[in-house]
């Protein structure tokens, strides 16, 4: 081992940006991670919906390594399953344990099911690539079912819960599906036959944002056919039903879940503090409290005095100030605390629909929106490949809309309903 060496636990927006600038400065970095790629989980609902090809939203932390020009990023796929901290090895489920220098815990975030009964087991997430083709498939599989039965009293329903952006989108995408796709592609099915139902427990979608864009967000979900349910919290869940808190209970065929996020389990068993959600508790400069040459970077770190939004962009500063405290400790430097610099926030809701609010105070909304909101997406896809692909995806379906929504299929299932939802695949190191 290097005597420089920083091994990072998660190859995502926080461990990919923080590995970029260690390179950058002469430092070896690697990485490692239980998937051979990496996400970029804004877009994993596109894949869900069958706008985009898996493809489009991964990138191989393989082929990251080795388009590194000075030879000192490299990549093990295993799973961490601890950490020893006195001699400062990372302990995997395959291979040696990896020596380091410098760690930077990085491993992101899961659902967080808030002890609600049955969430767990019986709903589906679209936080890895897996679970979003498993949603786009039990869909899919629903409607060639019913177009098979012509029974005019069948009828699928795909419950969403969570009003945050997450759910907004695949709430839009799927109602686009229900009141534009089905008519041209599912003539076999009625509109009214296909129920996309999104429930939020708070009384307001898009909670971090505008109420004026909230307001907008509703109407446009509304226009689109969506049942949006405010006020309404989960009591349990079942395989083939949800039951809720006031009372009231709707047959579905699926639940994807998109409410709140949590610390995957297996961190517990790093031996990290830990605080509200499972977090990763961290000083203001990003070190690991109570743990030296440690740091933790992206949604999985929590500082108490100073908590940040689970989005992207702090995750990206954070492995850039993390980077920057590591280097600046090897050279006898001080060390920086994270002051987040807040680029504004955005989320689509359908086809020329999307809200956008900037810091200084600018908000818009319609076509304008949406455009930006492709446009920053496809930029920060990671290789060249990837942005060209999801573009000339998400041109060719805007242009041949309503003929494009299932442009991209996969395979069908003869009773998705009664599928039992996987053990859930982690998308952790």
């Amino acid at each position: 081992m290097g005597e420089s060496r920083v091994v990072i636990i998660g190859g995502g927006f926080a461990g990919l940006t923080a590995a970029h600038e260690l390179t950058k400065a002469g430092r070896e970095v690697m990485i490692i991670d239980r998937h051979a790629y990496t996400t970029f989980q804004p877009l994993l609902y596109q894949v869900a919906t069958g706008a985009l090809n898996p493809g489009d939203v991964t990138y191989s932390l393989r082929r990251w390594a080795s388009n590194d020009r000075s030879h000192l990023a490299s990549f093990r796929r295993a799973t961490v399953t601890g950490i020893d901290f006195e001699k400062k090895q990372v302990i995997v489920s395959r291979g040696q344990p990896i020596g380091y220098d410098k760690l930077i815990v990085s491993p992101g975030v899961g659902a967080n099911f808030f002890g609600i009964p049955g969430a767990e087991e019986y709903t589906r997430r679209i936080y890895t690539r897996r679970q979003a083709l498993e949603v786009r498939d039990i869909i899919f599989s629903g409607l060639e079912l019913m177009a098979a039965e012509r029974n005019p009293d069948k009828r699928f329903c795909a419950i969403v819960v969570g009003g945050g952006p997450t759910g907004v989108e695949t709430a839009g995408a799927l109602a686009e599906m229900k009141t534009q796709g089905l008519p041209v592609l599912y003539p076999e099915i009625g509109v009214d036959n296909f129920h996309v139902v999104l429930v939020e427990m708070t009384d307001r979608l898009l909670g971090p944002f505008d109420r004026r864009l909230q307001r907008y967000t509703k109407r446009a979900l509304a226009r689109l056919g969506v049942d949006v349910r405010l006020n309404t919290a989960v009591k349990e869940v079942f395989p083939d039903h949800v039951d809720f808190a006031d009372g009231s209970q709707l047959a579905c065929d699926i639940v994807i879940w998109a409410s709140g996020v949590g610390a995957h389990s297996v961190v517990k068993d790093w031996g990290l503090p830990q605080g509200r959600g499972g977090r990763i508790l961290v000083e203001p400069d990003q070190q690991v409290v109570g743990f030296e040459d440690v740091y933790a970077a992206g949604d999985a770190c929590l500082c108490e005095s100073e908590p940040q939004p689970q989005l992207a962009q702090p995750a990206i500063q954070q492995g850039k100030l993390v980077a920057h405290n590591i280097l600046a400790a090897q050279d006898g430097g001080a060390q920086e605390t994270f002051v987040y610099h807040d680029k504004g926030t955005m989320a689509t809701i359908g086809r020329n629909a999307a809200v956008v609010q900037l810091p200084n105070g600018t908000k818009f909304t319609g076509f304008p929106a949406w455009l930006m909101w492709v446009l920053v997406h496809i930029a920060t896809l990671l290789g060249g490949r990837n942005r060209i692909s999801a573009m000339l995806n998400m041109g060719v379906r805007y242009l041949s809309w309503p003929k494009s929504a299932v442009g991209i299929i996969g395979d069908y299932v003869d009773a998705p309903s009664k599928l039992k939802a996987p053990e859930e695949d982690e998308d952790v190191s």
